[in-house]
């Protein structure tokens, strides 16, 4: 393991425009349950499947239930940012990670301090009105279960207030997913971690990428590590715990 850090270690410094692309696992060291690990959402008793629930026919025919499910399971309150988003920020910083690719919605590469992040699912941090567009923090979904139907309403025109998060059902953002492209486009080095690759089209973008290095740290196997110059079967904290 020694040996394949330091040779990540190598390619980082002979590299100039990084682009990480991340999953869950790069949050779960933060307390963060991914989906489809053995104990992650997916694998949790509710009255309906969460994938089911976590969709847009779901949300716009049974927002009561939704929102029972997104407050307890998707809005986490107090998780802080763990060595890999410091470690990609400070990357940032020093010119040589140029962007974040990530799959997540916590926030927490922006709280670390990265800068250039696209988010391909979108954040639980916001919420906007789907009458009027206002703007709302997560701490208004959380509050609205005192609410008299239980269900975040527009202070302004009484609208159902939605996350900017993206359900199954819905397409992403061609703005994010434009950035996010061309960002793996001209990148001469792309780290993909944390994910297990079977979220599409996420997992698609990946075959933009043409640059020298193309590096996978995953727990588990993935489709593309037999296309990596370098893999790591290894926690993301441990790895970038030793990078520089």
């Amino acid at each position: 393991m020694d040996e394949k850090i330091e040779k990540l270690q190598q390619m980082v410094d002979e590299s100039s425009r990084i682009v990480f692309f991340g999953g869950a696992g790069v949050s779960t060291e933060s307390g963060i349950p991914d989906f489809r690990s053995q104990d992650g959402l997916y694998s949790q008793k509710w009255k309906y499947p969460p994938e089911t629930i976590i969709s847009r026919s779901f949300f716009d025919a049974n927002p009561k239930e939704f929102y029972r499910f997104y407050r307890e399971k998707l809005i986490i309150k107090g998780a802080e940012p763990n060595i890999t988003h410091k470690k990609l920020a400070e990357l940032e910083q020093k010119g040589k990670i140029s962007a974040v690719v990530t799959q997540n919605i916590d926030g927490l590469h922006q709280k670390a301090g990265s800068k250039k992040v696209w988010e391909l699912h979108g954040s639980t941090l916001r919420n906007f009105c789907t009458r009027c567009g206002k703007f709302y923090d997560e701490n208004f979904i959380l509050e609205s279960k005192n609410s008299p139907d239980t269900l975040p309403r527009c202070t302004d025109c009484g609208g159902l207030v939605k996350p900017d998060v993206v359900l199954y059902e819905e397409g992403l953002d061609d703005r994010i997913v434009e950035g996010a492209i061309q960002a793996i486009r001209q990148a001469d080095m792309l780290i993909i971690g944390g994910t297990s690759l079977v979220v599409y089209p996420a997992a698609g973008f990946i075959r933009y990428f043409t640059g020298k290095n193309l590096v996978m740290i995953n727990r588990t196997e993935t489709s593309a590590d037999s296309a990596a110059n370098l893999v790591l079967h290894q926690n993301l904290g441990t790895v970038f715990s030793h990078l520089h």
